[in-house]
């Protein structure tokens, strides 16, 4: 492979480079002078976008990873594949951001190697920290054939290809268990997160948003790598995922007003205040504006129509996801929780992080499959050629 030539320096590289010196100077005012000094976490309110973000929305903007290998290694839908390597990319790098996220949010991430030999079956935090641990390891080992064609390493690349299949199975159990357990963590607080968001349901909910996730991120990350990398953009296969996503949101939207009406929570939109209002921003972006767009044909079969269905759909879910673990707990904490601007910074830093190694992996690495054509077309073609020739 030919090592493109990389301009290190426009506009937005610079506005990169200042966020991520940004980050780096607070992570280390973080390890330097602790959790209390460097954020606005408190006894009352001791968790904040550094798991409302960094990691309930990290786990679950990396779902595309899960949902696209199951489609096509499981469920045989070959017509996904060609976008199948650069949804890996993005999974992989969202765990692996993911996991140092957690370090930095960590009271002690020294001790974050305590699990693997201080079992405690009875806590829901033990299995996610064990099911995300495990799916990075299976993240690594399907993203590892990327990098063995790179070096042309062929053997061991056939013995990944050989044990693909029960990989991915085993990617798609360990994802159904912690995306479905990350819900779980909040069923413990009942009196506590408010009403709007807490309920019984909230596993199947954290569940079926990663599968709606999981599929507007792909829409997202493929018309973006479509844009900056010069790519043809694979409109037929983000039109299938656009039905899915239509779908997905559907289901996900009945079972969640079905919930709210069945817990006699409804009623309280009409109620103003400051949770209410929140709601109904997650919900119209999550799932009024999305299936709205979508069910109209004109915008579902158009890339634009399908980028901006996709983005208001991430933006609605991270909404809910921050509810989830800010906006909900706030009234029984009885603080307002804003965050300092070191968590800002790092929070930022490891987002552009993100985009900086996906576009850095682009170019070193074989992410999008080369366009070849199929043989018996080019001889289609050569026949058709000498038959024009005769024909003059």
């Amino acid at each position: 492979m030919k090592i493109p030539n990389i301009r290190w320096f426009s506009f937005w590289k610079l506005v990169l480079y200042l966020v991520l010196a940004a980050g780096a100077y607070a992570t280390v005012y973080r390890f330097a002078l602790g959790l209390g000094p460097s954020t606005n976490l408190t006894d009352q309110f001791p968790w904040g976008i550094w798991v409302g973000f960094d990691v309930l929305c990290g786990v679950m903007l990396a779902a595309g990873g899960f949902t696209l290998t199951g489609a096509v290694h499981i469920f045989n839908i070959k017509r996904l594949h060609a976008i199948v390597r650069p949804t890996v990319l993005t999974a992989f790098l969202g765990y692996l951001l993911v996991s140092i996220a957690l370090m930095v949010d960590l009271g002690r991430p020294y001790n974050i190697w305590h699990p693997l030999i201080m079992w405690n079956p009875h806590s829901v935090m033990f299995e996610v920290g064990w099911c995300v641990m495990c799916y990075t390891t299976v993240l690594a080992l399907e993203f590892s054939p990327i990098v063995l064609e790179r070096f042309n390493l062929q053997r061991p690349l056939k013995y990944i290809r050989k044990a693909l299949i029960p990989i991915v199975i085993a990617g798609v159990i360990f994802s159904t268990l912690h995306q479905s357990s990350l819900g779980s963590v909040y069923l413990i607080v009942p009196t506590k997160l408010h009403p709007f968001w807490y309920t019984p349901l909230l596993p199947a909910f954290f569940f079926l948003s990663a599968i709606a996730v999981g599929l507007a991120m792909t829409i997202f990350e493929s018309s973006m790598s479509a844009k900056h990398f010069g790519r043809q953009l694979e409109l037929p296969i983000l039109q299938d995922l656009g039905r899915a996503l239509m779908v997905a949101l559907i289901v996900y939207g009945v079972l969640r007003v079905e919930d709210l009406i069945h817990r006699g929570v409804l009623k309280q939109v009409l109620v103003a205040g400051y949770e209410r209002n929140l709601f109904l921003l997650e919900v119209s972006l999550a799932l009024v504006l999305p299936i709205l767009m979508l069910s109209f044909r004109k915008v579902r079969e158009t890339a634009g129509g399908l980028y901006l269905a996709s983005v208001t759909t991430l933006l609605g879910f991270v909404t809910n996801r921050l509810n989830v673990a800010v906006t909900g707990m706030e009234a029984s904490a009885g603080v307002r929780y804003i965050p300092k601007w070191t968590e800002i910074a790092v929070t930022a830093a490891m987002v552009g992080a993100a985009f900086a190694i996906f576009g850095l992996a682009t170019k070193y690495l074989p992410i999008f499959p080369e366009e070849h054509v199929a043989e018996p077309e080019v001889e289609a073609a050569a026949v058709n050629a000498v038959a024009m020739q005769e024909a003059d």
